[in-house]
């Protein structure tokens, strides 16, 4: 993509009303614009990152064996008074009526309207287990949204919930969630560190917040410092194996991590070493719920076993925030300059800046690389405008691409261009070849990229030097 056909409405001011960096950097790098008070409109370089987050979580979901599916955004109150929680939900639901006077609401979560599906197709043991979920609008009507995306009304969410015959099979569902959303936040560069926390109005007495932490958060956490040095990696994990999961699930959950709502100060001192407590705050990102027959019972969803008895099936439902996660992963990784992208949600993999746009020769040589890397099938954002160097690099900086690659008239004169590390700032120069493949070797463990062949490179490329 050439920056002078894309829209990237960067703003050089940080907006007054913009209290945290997630959302004073994701105004000012073009990417939301608010629509009203907690609703926002997703901006082309928003929306990139937006879809790259969404991606992952369907990634990890289907290795997860977890099927994908759509709900609407409008839900039937009835459904919700059948399970009891239509007159519980509180002042965050917004309720409406359409002009057959019918009470409707804008879906702040999905229990009933699943459980309704669920008990309408499926009424044998032999169908289970089973786990199906969406990515999906939500809206809840907070009293005070702020800090842009991360307490909105309006937000873009997984939710996705599980059917089992059993409690045990039910945990077992708990612990694959657990090790898939391991998975997914470690793609995205996120440390989410999985916590014992409340409920809330989805109820059910076993849960886990996954926090990322970050001085921002909105919720206050204890921990044992010991927990951050755990990684998940890539282990091969086997998501129908109940011991490999529960022993994941015992590694990541046997120390000491809690919301406030959870925190015993007895326990915490007693069971963590005095230079190992920290208290801190974390950035909400997602939760997993097991809640047994809660919504099954009242609302008739079951099954008939092996023997003839007709029980309720036990359930459990899991939300990612992947609206959120665009704000709370700049939250984690950004400085001064602007936003720092992981590799694994960037909306372009590496910028190309032209120090003299114009002239034949960086121009040709920008153009190459351009076609060079899309010819990997990886996204390259070309900064091909009339602007001054310094302007240049700091639209890179402030939009966080992880990589740049900076040609000028004087390094093509060597036959070399600069790539440029975002996190780190370390330049190396290279030929133009090495910089595409060293490019294709950084995004290989996140693309399935298309090879690169001597004789095209060279084609690309010769002209120029």
């Amino acid at each position: 993509m050439r920056l002078s056909r894309y829209f990237l409405p960067v703003l050089k001011e940080t907006p007054a009303d913009a209290q945290i960096a997630s959302h004073r950097l994701m105004l000012r790098a073009g990417m939301i614009k608010q629509a009203s008070a907690g609703i926002y409109s997703w901006l082309p370089l928003g929306y990139k990152v937006l879809r790259n987050i969404e991606r992952i979580v369907h990634e990890e979901q289907e290795r997860a064996g977890h099927i994908a599916m759509l709900m609407p955004t409008l839900q039937s109150a009835d459904l919700w008074r059948e399970s009891g929680r239509y007159d519980d939900y509180g002042e965050e639901m917004l309720r409406i009526a359409d002009r057959q006077g019918r009470d409707m609401l804008y879906g702040p979560t999905n229990e009933e309207l699943i459980t309704d599906i669920f008990r309408s197709h499926v009424n044998s043991y032999k169908d289970l287990p089973l786990t199906l979920y969406h990515i999906q609008w939500k809206f809840r009507d907070e009293i005070r949204p702020r800090f842009g995306v991360m307490r909105g009304r309006e937000f873009y969410m997984k939710d996705g919930y599980n059917f089992d015959l059993t409690r045990e099979d039910a945990l077992h569902a708990y612990n694959r969630h657990l090790v898939s959303y391991l998975r997914t936040f470690e793609r995205m560069g996120l440390q989410a560190i999985p916590m014992r926390a409340e409920s809330g109005p989805i109820g059910g007495d076993d849960t886990h917040e996954f926090l990322v932490l970050a001085d921002t958060g909105e919720s206050e956490v204890f921990y044992d410092s010991e927990i951050t040095d755990l990684r998940f990696g890539e282990r091969d994990i086997d998501y129908d194996s109940h011991e490999q999961c529960q022993a994941v699930m015992e590694e990541f959950t046997s120390r000491y991590a809690r919301t406030d709502d959870t925190h015993e100060e007895a326990v915490f001192h007693e069971r963590v070493p005095e230079d190992r407590r920290r208290h801190g705050r974390g950035i909400e990102v997602g939760q997993i719920f097991y809640f047994g027959t809660k919504y099954s019972e009242p609302m008739g969803a079951t099954v008939q076993t092996r023997d003839g008895e007709t029980v309720p099936v036990h359930m459990g439902s899991h939300g990612i925030g992947v609206s959120r996660l665009a704000g709370a992963i700049i939250e984690a990784s950004h400085d001064d300059a602007g936003i720092i992208w992981p590799e694994g949600v960037t909306p372009f993999h590496v910028g190309i800046v032209n120090l003299k746009q114009g002239d034949s020769q960086t121009d040709g040589a920008c153009a190459a690389l351009h076609d060079a890397v899309e010819a990997l099938g990886l996204a390259p954002l070309y900064d091909d405008r009339d602007e001054r160097a310094g302007a240049k690099f700091a639209t890179m900086d402030l939009i966080g691409l992880p990589w740049r690659i900076t040609v000028g008239p004087r390094g093509l004169k060597n036959g070399v261009v600069e790539l440029t590390c975002r996190r780190t700032g370390k330049v190396e120069e290279m030929t133009p070849e090495q910089a595409v493949e060293r490019v294709s070797h950084i995004y290989a463990p996140h693309h399935h990229l298309r090879p690169m062949t001597e004789p095209m490179a060279k084609r690309s490329f010769h002209t120029w030097l």
